[in-house]
């Protein structure tokens, strides 16, 4: 898979793509991520990528142009393009595994007070991670990058991700390691049992509890 991030910020992705399972992910041939700086392709002089707002209003947008010529360079047939904007559908794990079965993303990062709207016209989808504003597209970006990264074959052990929360629309249960108590805090006898059929039943039955009490909106 090959996600290309489009942002005027490049050096915000450093740390990003270079620890933990991204980095590995990279490194094993799972993914290719390039990030691009848009302002490379604006057709000013002087670097500029945004501009006053016709009809008047606060702040600048981004121009055209810049997107426009960047995208006829790195799109293809197999692209999809999806832009950060916050009246875009909400990410969630079901969007993951959609968007990790593509063989080519393209997100593109906005900033300032946000796009063209004909820049919008490029889109295959509008993506928000929910209903808070943030400075740019940039963190977005990474979170859902991540997501998907870690969905890809190779990267993570499949079991893993077969437990993970919101699978089947539950949280995950409570997990303990060594010691078995601290400061008066005691591992459930029923992980000390070595029954594993109770540590089942008792996982299960965690996992409705505790979403029930804490996210009852997903099993509505």
């Amino acid at each position: 898979m090959k996600i290309d991030i489009l942002s005027l910020f490049p050096h915000m992705f450093e740390g990003f793509l270079e620890e933990s399972i991204i980095k590995r992910a990279i490194e094993n041939g799972h993914i290719e991520i390039n990030v691009i700086n848009f302002r490379d392709y604006t057709p000013l002089n002087n670097g500029q990528v945004d501009d006053t707002i016709y009809g008047g209003g606060p702040g600048m947008l981004l121009r055209c142009e810049p997107i426009f010529e960047c995208l006829d360079k790195i799109k293809t047939e197999e692209s999809k393009v999806f832009i950060m904007a916050p009246e875009g559908q909400i990410f969630d794990q079901k969007r993951a595994k959609e968007l990790s079965k593509l063989k080519h993303i393209i997100l593109i990062c906005g900033h300032y007070e946000g796009f063209d709207e004909r820049i919008k016209s490029l889109a295959d989808g509008l993506i928000s991670l929910g209903d808070f504003v943030l400075t740019g597209g940039e963190i977005p970006a990474m979170a859902i990058t991540d997501a998907i990264t870690r969905l890809l074959p190779g990267v993570i052990n499949e079991e893993s991700l077969e437990s993970e929360a919101f699978e089947d629309k539950l949280l995950d249960y409570p997990s303990y390691t060594k010691p078995r108590e601290y400061r008066g805090l005691k591992v459930p006898d029923v992980l000390l049992s070595g029954d594993h059929a109770k540590i089942m039943a008792w996982r299960d039955e965690m996992r409705k509890t505790i979403t029930k009490e804490k996210r009852p909106d997903l099993m509505e």
